[in-house]
């Protein structure tokens, strides 16, 4: 530990990093540096301010990463691979098709930020926010800190929520940005790329009033971090939410453009705004998890899935099989009309569909037909006249009418999903 200002010294440092100090054994007068005394005193005031609100985070984060294992089954093989999706989505991780209409889950905006899929996904985001966190904290305040960190991480899953256009996902670049497939994503890493950051725009921002030691710590100091996560991030695009880190370093900028530090020797009171601020955004985190309680045992609407796969072509020649089928069904229903069932059965199955939830309601409205087929034949065979449709069971008709709800639910948000851009 440095004598001069106390910071961390690594082992072998011939001096501190932070004021300049000499930290070995002493050396001639005239070849020693004399610390900048604004260095000393500046980093003396920051490192004695607290930094609590980094450790409720962190305690909170580890809280909700027990609870989900704890829901996985507590097994130690679940810690080093992927919680399962059912857990996920559980616990708030952000869907696209859960927070769209017919579902409206907006909390998942929120959630995200405090949910991680295994245990070196925590242990990572834990790490980067015991070293990125405390200067924030301590240079900002814990208000403004605690505002940084929810309005980043929700810019970071807005980010996320944007970037999910299959149509867009083709190539080496935009696959960086856009994602393919509507996957569950969560993670604390949005609102770190917000801390980030924020000490980017700060370094720069203040750079004339800072001591020499905290200008190579902060500003441009930090881009080496933000260009190698964002190499990491390519390399592994398609597994990384780069979107998601994208918005939450653009936002945490923008808030560092706006809003003023702490400076040292200043009263450690911070104006009512910022109080009120501070407490409006973790009731906000407290009203999100609060509506993750009032659904977690409600079953989770079936997914659509979008891939690349899952083209406007075949979309198109989909639904043109089906509305085939539809027609063929109500024929049968209202005229007695069996002609060409195989035919346009057969046309429909040969058909791919652009998703598994596509598929399932294929299977069932062939399934249906080939019933109300049967009851058609074996009514006909009764000798009632052809002008004269026989009655079927109402429970098929039923079953028919119960599955065009429920194709109607995933049509609406099928055609946002594959649909040819205009």
């Amino acid at each position: 530990m440095c004598r001069n200002c106390g910071a961390i010294v690594g082992a072998g440092e011939p001096q501190c990093a932070v004021c300049g100090a000499p930290t070995n054994q002493p050396v001639p007068a005239s070849n020693q540096p004399v610390a900048d005394r604004e260095t000393i005193r500046f980093a003396r005031a920051v490192l004695n301010r607290p930094y609590k609100f980094t450790i409720v985070l962190l305690v909170a984060n580890l809280f909700v990463f027990l609870l989900m294992w704890d829901s996985s089954g507590m097994t130690s093989t679940v810690l080093w691979s992927i919680f399962p999706e059912r857990v996920l989505e559980a616990y708030g991780a952000k869907l696209n098709y859960l927070i769209d209409a017919p579902n409206y889950q907006w909390w998942r905006f929120i959630t995200p930020m405090f949910i991680h899929v295994n245990l070196p996904h925590l242990l990572v985001n834990m790490y980067s926010l015991l070293m990125v966190g405390p200067f924030v904290e301590k240079l900002y305040g814990s208000a403004k800190f605690v505002v940084f960190w929810i309005v980043t991480g929700i810019a970071g899953v807005v980010a996320s929520y944007l970037t999910v256009r299959p149509q867009l996902a083709n190539g080496l670049f935009p696959r960086f940005i856009f994602k393919s497939m509507d996957v569950p994503s969560a993670g604390a890493s949005g609102a770190l790329f917000g801390l980030v950051g924020v000490l980017f725009i700060f370094g720069i921002k203040f750079r004339r009033e800072l001591p020499e030691g905290f200008k190579r710590a902060f500003g441009t100091g930090m881009l080496p971090i933000i260009f190698i996560n964002l190499a990491i991030g390519f390399v592994a695009r398609g597994f990384i939410d780069n979107a998601a880190h994208l918005g939450g370093l653009l936002s945490g900028a923008a808030l560092a453009l706006a809003v003023d530090y702490r400076r040292p020797g200043a009263r450690a009171s911070v104006t009512y705004l910022w109080r009120f601020l501070q407490i409006l955004a973790l009731a906000v985190v407290g009203l999100g998890f609060y509506k993750i309680a009032r659904n977690f045992n409600r079953p989770v609407p079936a997914v659509v899935r979008a891939s690349a796969k899952g083209s406007s072509q075949i979309f198109t020649n989909y639904l043109g099989a089906m509305n085939e089928m539809q027609e063929k069904v109500s024929a049968v229903i209202h005229n007695n009309d069996l002609s060409d069932v195989a035919v346009v059965t057969q046309r429909a199955m040969q058909m791919p569909a652009p998703d598994e939830r596509a598929s399932e309601l294929r299977t069932q409205l062939v399934t249906i037909l080939s019933k109300l087929a049967e009851a058609a034949a074996t009514a006909n065979s009764s000798g009632d006249g052809p002008r004269r449709p026989p009655p079927l069971d109402q429970k098929l008709v039923d079953e028919f009418n119960q599955w065009r709800k429920d194709y109607d639910e995933w049509l609406k948000i099928a055609v946002k999903l594959y649909a040819a851009p205009q």
